[in-house]
């Protein structure tokens, strides 16, 4: 408790439970630019005095504080918002007193119906308005608020006619702007919002192995075949190309095709098996290409829009001139061999993992830091980070604060698919993306409860998802055991469900399904270990259907965003619905997809017709982007049919149909 004598021992309004912040103002909350954020608290005070509540907010660039009105909702809670407009930090506290104007308002209002003499009571009220008078910081307000003071203690004025005035619902509007702050109480600390650019919120990624872009088989690719590739990835609808590490590749324990501990004399090994004689992390393995070369991609990517995302894998090769330099950065055996990378019972002797508690640590972390702004500099502002969770939580903390300042418009993609609460910290420290478990994720009970989580709760405000149906190391048994349909659904769900989703391309779209072997979720013939060669002009292909997809989330606001995440119930276990809509209500998609890739799934679909702006009266057309087709609706208890083979999924258009 503060001293008799501290200003803090005054003060009389209680600030509780501010709405949104992360562990306690701890870490950020996340927007992207021309986002809202939108601040509730539960702000009273003791007895039966008026409260005044107030919004603070400023980008951390400027002195000033912006000041936002709280408007109460209900039982002491308030709420306020402000847009943030500006790639960067903002901070936002609540702060809130005694209104003692409106305190006397409300009494003398009583008083007035009580028909109480109110001569007194008028005397105080123009004390009080001379305060405020005195506190305005126009001369224009302070001159009109003393006339008004005046009004009020004229006794050759009516009394009826000096309280019209007093209750004239002005003199609170010109009062407001000028409360008493002498004993405000104002929330600490600061909460922050870490504010991106739009790609951190609306991304469509589309993932390829440069060395296997060439247009013959058997030749290994390069930027400039990659460059050749980019109209193809442009004119599918994808904004983000990834590119797995470029770098050079060590030979010593080089892996062989489908995982072989031998490698034959022409086999490329595995990109993340990082470095050689060639370089290291910011040198490239050359038969990709020159650093001009490199350059000459993200330039010919930008101008189709299209922006080249690379691996950021902390790990190296037994060849890496690191490993030589400074052997202090690995871990070292009591045989004096260096440890390589286990995750057991899986060997990597190909690669050597960094000793984050070396005692040369802050040497590495400035080294692993470089690498980082290296790219950056580049041009590269989209890192997807390899296996941040097996570095310390306090490495990427400091990492990326120092990253963001040289470069706030990174964004970087988590890959880790590790623990909630290890995938959630990794968020909350800074990075922008996360991959999830939906790979994992394929009934309707878990797809639900999944993503209700990720987008319905405090989660939301630190992690954004990005939903990956497949990957180099994941091939889910959905997509061995479903075919096309299987694909398909998994394909709908991705783009429709997230803002951001990606596919690791050529495998998914020429609907590549074999394993390795049986239960194992490797490809047969990975493209980790070896040059593929993929024909993208068959017909058998996904590419119009994930073009269509990519088409609609461009065209359709409500598929840009998370917030607007709601599921409907629909009969039987194989069918799942949701929809997506904006906050100004002016767009509003529904998906239904039938999870079963073997059998007709058919029901009745209950929709939740205030999450769609609609009423049980309404009639309205629900148009199926997918098709076209279009079926008209009245009510939310409608009948759903998807038949494997001939539609799997509808994505349907809201178009409310006017009488």
């Amino acid at each position: 408790m503060p001293p008799i004598d501290d200003p803090a021992s005054h003060q009389r309004v209680v600030i509780e439970a501010i709405q949104p912040q992360v562990d306690a103002g701890r870490f950020p909350i996340k927007r992207v630019i021309g986002e809202t954020v939108t601040v509730e608290a539960d702000v009273f005070a003791d007895g039966h005095g008026e409260v005044v509540a107030r919004l603070l907010w400023r980008h951390s660039a400027d002195a000033e504080w912006h000041i936002e009105p709280m408007l109460p909702i209900g039982n002491d809670r308030w709420r306020a918002s402000f847009r943030v407009t500006r790639i960067g930090r903002y901070d936002y506290q609540v702060e809130g007193c005694v209104d003692r104007l409106g305190t006397w308002i409300h009494d003398f209002a009583r008083r007035a119906e009580a028909g109480q003499d109110l001569a007194v009571e008028l005397l105080i009220g123009a004390g009080l308005v001379d305060d405020v008078a005195d506190r305005a910081t126009e001369p224009r307000e302070a001159t009109r608020l003393q006339a008004l003071a005046a009004h009020l203690r004229d006794v050759a004025e009516p009394q009826a006619a000096r309280t019209k005035v007093a209750l004239d619902p002005r003199l609170i509007e010109m009062a407001a702007p000028h409360p008493d702050l002498a004993h405000a109480t104002r929330s600490e600390p600061a909460l922050s919002v870490v504010v991106d650019r739009q790609r951190a919120l609306f991304s469509t990624w589309y993932e390829l192995f440069p060395r296997s872009t060439a247009e013959e088989a058997g030749r290994h690719g390069t930027f400039r075949d990659v460059i050749d590739r980019l109209p193809y990835v442009a004119g599918m609808g994808f904004d983000v190309l990834y590119l797995p590490p470029i770098h050079p590749i060590g030979t010593s324990f080089r892996k062989g095709p489908d995982d072989a501990l031998v490698a034959g004399p022409t086999d490329p090994g595995v990109p993340w098996a990082i470095g050689g004689p060639d370089g290291g992390h910011t040198d490239l393995q050359p038969e990709l290409g020159t650093m001009d070369d490199f350059r000459a991609l993200v330039s010919a990517a930008h101008e189709l829009g299209l922006e080249i995302a690379l691996d950021i894998a902390f790990q190296a090769s037994p060849d890496h001139p690191w490993v030589t330099e400074h052997p202090t950065w690995f871990k070292h055996r009591p045989d004096g061999t260096v440890q390589y990378a286990e995750n057991p019972p899986k060997r990597y002797q190909d690669i050597y993992p960094f000793d984050f508690d070396s005692e040369d640590w802050p040497a590495l972390w400035e080294a692993l830091l470089r690498v980082m702004t290296y790219w950056a500099g580049e041009g590269v502002r989209i890192l997807r980070v390899d296996n941040p969770h097996t570095k310390p939580f306090a490495f990427w903390e400091w990492a990326i604060t120092r990253l963001k300042a040289d470069y706030p418009d990174v964004i970087l993609l988590a890959e880790a698919f590790t623990r909630p609460r290890v995938m959630e910290r990794l968020a909350k420290l800074g990075f922008s993306q996360s991959y999830t478990y939906f790979t994992w994720r394929t009934t309707k009970g878990e797809l639900t409860a999944y993503l209700t989580e990720l987008m319905s709760t405090e989660v939301s405000e630190f992690l954004r998802p990005n939903l990956w149906p497949n990957t180099p190391d994941i091939l889910h048994e959905t997509l061995q055991v479903g075919g096309r349909p299987g694909f398909e659904a998994r394909l709908v769900l991705a783009a429709t469900l997230a803002s951001s989703y990606g596919i690791y391309g050529p495998p998914f779209e020429l609907m590549e399904s074999v394993p390795r072997e049986p239960g194992s979720e490797e490809y047969l013939h990975s493209e980790k270990y070896q040059l593929r060669h993929w024909d993208l002009t068959t017909d058998a292909t996904l590419g119009p259907m994930i073009t269509r997809l990519n088409e609609i989330r461009r065209q359709h606001p409500a598929l840009q965003a998370n917030d607007g995440l709601r599921f409907h119930r629909i009969d039987g276990e194989r069918l799942i619905a949701y929809s997506k809509r904006t906050p100004d209500g002016s767009d509003a998609i529904l998906t239904v997809v039938n999870l079963d890739p073997d059998a007709t799934a058919a029901g009745m679909i209950d929709l939740d017709l205030e999450a769609l702006g609609l009423d049980e009266t309404d009639t309205f057309d629900v148009h199926d982007l997918l098709d076209g087709a279009t079926y008209r609706w009245t009510g939310g208890s409608n009948y759903i049919e998807l038949e494997p083979g001939h539609r799997q999924a509808h994505v349907f258009e809201i178009v409310r149909v006017r009488p």
